[in-house]
């Protein structure tokens, strides 16, 4: 084969934020937005990368075990060398990234980009025991749980950002109309279970709205990397005294709750309580877990008065996007709202997507 196309999708975590590093729960679906990438083989050992969105980058593969590859061609480059590390054998490679996801807005673009590099370099390696050229044999549940583990290590290990790994298992076994519950208590082997989340069918949508307060997170600027810190001695003094860590603390065994109150709700197609749930999720999150900014309150407290069922911040925090449960006919009034919201703050005028679960990672 001489060059292999794949498409993986970003995620909106519907609820369970800064939960999956403290081996708790979390309920992502993927989204509409994706990412896609193109590879085809070379007789050298170059490696070039092009992207639609943030540039190029040309090096060898040389460069790429060294880790001496700069800012987001790191992500690429981190998938490469835990290809490398797991057995295959890469040639020299072009590769050409298109995406529809905003970088860094909180939609796990970093994960989607990860995976879409994964799938498309192993299927133009593939070997003949993986049987079809077009994926479809091969491409199996335990071969997408290895390909969202090999991102995650790459993210983590190679790229440096502390994430817990939801965002990748997220963009590789979802299913369109389904949220998917993972369960991290084992971290070396999380439990998934798809579950059903009909929107369409109970006339409901999930606003994202893209504040655009860009967050990074393996700048180690007290941030995510901070939270987790805090988190770790929180479970290893859970009698502390500190605020701070009790606080943390709180979040995270509330917040496994409200997972758990929200796959309930759903399953009871409970729209009223899923939102209220929500709701209360990004309040935990700004007030215990300080994650959150200005302009991720004000899109939350826009979108409520505007109509809402529920909102809340999605992703790390710190900036990013924030997601919103609307009836369909209230989606336009909630976004305006947010709109007017932020006219008044003097913020610059934010992106929405309406959005309903999707599919996963696929060989195109």
């Amino acid at each position: 084969m001489t060059s292999a196309t794949a498409t993986a999708p970003g995620r909106v975590n519907l609820i369970g934020e800064h939960t999956d590093y403290n081996g708790g729960l979390c309920l992502p679906v993927a989204v509409p937005l994706s990412t896609t990438v193109t590879v085809g083989g070379r007789e050298d050992d170059h490696v070039n990368i092009i992207s639609d969105a943030a540039g190029t980058w040309t090096g060898t593969h040389a460069d790429v075990a060294s880790g001496q590859v700069p800012g987001w061609a790191r992500y690429v480059a981190g998938v490469l060398h835990e290809l490398t590390r797991a057995g295959h054998r890469l040639p020299g490679l072009d590769l050409s990234i298109t995406s529809s996801l905003p970088l860094g807005g909180g939609l796990s673009s970093s994960a989607a980009l990860e995976c879409a590099v994964a799938l498309a370099v192993t299927q133009l390696v593939a070997t003949d025991d993986q049987d079809g050229a077009d994926g479809s044999d091969w491409l199996d549940e335990a071969r997408r749980r290895q390909i969202a583990e090999l991102c995650r290590r790459a993210e983590t290990q190679y790229v440096g950002a502390p994430t817990g790994g939801m965002d990748q298992l997220a963009s590789m076994l979802a299913r369109e109309e389904h949220a998917l519950l993972i369960d991290f208590a084992e971290p070396a082997n999380p439990r998934t279970r798809p579950v059903p989340l009909p929107l369409g069918e109970a006339g409901l949508e999930l606003l994202v709205t893209d504040t655009g307060v860009r967050h990074a997170l393996a700048d180690g600027d007290g941030g995510y990397a901070q939270r987790r810190d805090e988190c770790t001695r929180a479970a290893a003094d859970p009698d502390s005294t500190d605020p701070v860590l009790r606080a943390r603390s709180r979040h995270v065994h509330s917040e496994n709750d409200r997972v758990r109150a929200a796959v309930a709700a759903i399953e009871a197609r409970d729209w009223i309580r899923l939102g209220a749930l929500l709701t209360a999720s990004h309040h935990s999150l700004r007030d215990d877990f300080e994650v959150s900014c200005a302009e991720l309150d004000a899109a939350v407290d826009a979108a409520l008065a505007a109509g809402a069922l529920g909102a809340r911040l999605t992703g790390g925090g710190f900036g990013g996007c924030t997601v919103a449960l609307t009836h369909e006919d209230r989606v336009d009034a909630v976004r305006d709202g947010i709109d007017a919201a932020y006219a008044r703050a003097g913020y610059p005028p934010p992106v929405h997507h309406r959005v309903r679960p999707a599919a996963g990672a696929r060989i195109d």
